[in-house]
């Protein structure tokens, strides 16, 4: 991914992911970057960040979207990628 906004390291939670961007009219296939942090100084949020590859995407300007969650969210949110990974897991096993 050239012209990057988001900085993407060793320390990056996923990077080259498949991703999809959807609106109204378009759909697009483009690699992602998906990541997730918190403050290293008096952290007090979860942050969740995605950018999908500006070069694989014509729909969409380039940008990276961003959601803030409390450590309670953060929780829930695990808990459903756990149940979700679960059935997906139980489903190709079968």
């Amino acid at each position: 991914m050239v012209d990057r906004i988001m900085m993407v390291t060793a320390y990056t939670t996923f990077d080259l992911l498949d991703g999809e961007v959807e609106g109204h009219g378009f759909e697009e296939e483009a690699m992602a970057v998906l990541n997730v942090t918190s403050p290293k100084k008096n952290p007090d949020h979860v942050s969740v960040q995605l950018e999908m590859d500006n070069t694989q995407v014509d729909n969409v300007e380039p940008h990276a979207d961003k959601v803030t969650l409390s450590p309670d969210q953060a929780r829930e949110m695990a808990a459903e990628l756990e149940k979700h990974a679960d059935k997906v897991e139980s489903a190709q096993s079968e």
